[in-house]
């Protein structure tokens, strides 16, 4: 050791002060099986819970003992899922039966549904107006529910096909616009909208979207590779980072200051250190698994939860449909578990 020049082990040291300490590994998978494909997770770290939109189910794995607790059925083409802590409620969107699914957190019972706009995709709850909002990719507006009792308080054109929101809890909601390649921010309580801010061609048809809300600072993930961060304030792109192929969702989390990107195709989690809030460092591109695209942050552990099932070989192509995308392994449906 002492042949080691003194400027290396330095260096070595800052590095694994920087680095180490927030390198992820992938060290677990949570068997679920069934049938169906996937879409959005989402972590109760209140509640110890993480729900899992799987088919025409939603899956409900405990996230102390990360092994699956109950299921909710019934939600047909589920996309999202939305938790209202404070009233004990929860919110799926059932994308083919244009409704919202509500149920009972602690029983998992459904109590009603509610009627929104075509296909609705990304849901999230905002606590500032005690709303709920349904974002509908086929006919490209938004319905704002009250959480409380389930009423329709309005529809919002979006002027494109919206994707995954985000709040700041201070009565602002932000949604991207994938074939526009823009944010739209709205008032939570007035259903104004205030701004439709382009991000393109810096970020490119954003998906995820997630947000730092302290200090101001949006993180669309976006088709050409990168994650751009967006001043929530004025909409101005500030910077993008590279990411990976196949990106589709992001995360951020406020204890780590990391910002997260899952790359479907590359098999990579995208980890970026926010230094300053104009300023970002990609850490490291974390080894997942192919097909592992949609995730959820566990804010009380820090751990990151993947969606993802083998895929078997694609079918033959034909004259109505040319390029067949592969068929799951039936059972083969999981979730991977990803530990700093």
């Amino acid at each position: 050791m002492n042949n080691i020049p003194r400027r290396v082990l330095i260096g070595s040291a800052f590095a694994f002060l920087l680095f180490g300490a927030t390198s992820y590994k992938l060290v677990k998978s949570i068997s679920i099986g069934g049938e169906g494909g996937w879409d959005y997770l989402y972590a109760d770290s209140p509640n110890r819970r993480l729900y899992v939109s799987h088919g025409t189910e939603v899956d409900v794995i405990d996230l102390n003992t990360e092994t699956v607790v109950g299921k909710i059925p019934g939600t047909n083409g589920v996309h999202g899922i939305a938790i209202a802590d404070d009233l004990q409620r929860g919110f799926i969107s059932d994308g083919r039966d244009n409704q919202v699914t509500v149920f009972d957190i602690k029983t998992l019972a459904v109590t009603t549904t509610v009627k929104a706009g075509q296909n609705p995709d990304g849901i999230l709850y905002d606590p500032y107006s005690k709303r709920v909002f349904a974002f509908n990719g086929r006919s490209k507006d938004m319905t704002a529910i009250d959480a409380a009792d389930g009423n329709v308080a309005g529809t919002i054109p979006l002027g494109g096909k919206p994707e995954f929101p985000a709040t700041d809890g201070n009565g602002n909601v932000y949604v991207n616009i994938e074939d526009r390649s823009e944010i739209v921010q709205f008032d939570s309580k007035t259903l104004e909208v205030k701004h439709h801010w382009p991000i393109g061609p810096q970020c490119d048809s954003p998906s995820g979207l997630s947000i730092d809300a302290k200090n101001r600072r949006l993180f669309p993930v976006c088709e050409n590779k990168v994650m751009a961060v967006v001043d929530a304030d004025s909409g101005k792109v500030i910077t993008t980072v590279p990411t990976g192929a196949g990106t589709d969702a992001a995360a951020f989390d406020p204890g780590t200051k990391l910002a997260f990107a899952s790359n479907g195709q590359d098999a990579t989690l995208s980890v970026i250190k926010e230094e300053s809030p104009d300023k970002f460092t990609l850490v490291e591109n974390a080894k997942t698994e192919r097909g592992a695209r949609t995730m959820a942050l566990d804010t009380q552990t820090h751990k990151i939860y993947l969606s993802d099932a083998e895929m078997g070989p694609a079918p033959a192509p034909t004259t109505e449909n040319p390029r067949p995308r592969p068929k799951m392994v039936p059972g083969s449906f999981k979730v991977l578990v990803m530990a700093p």
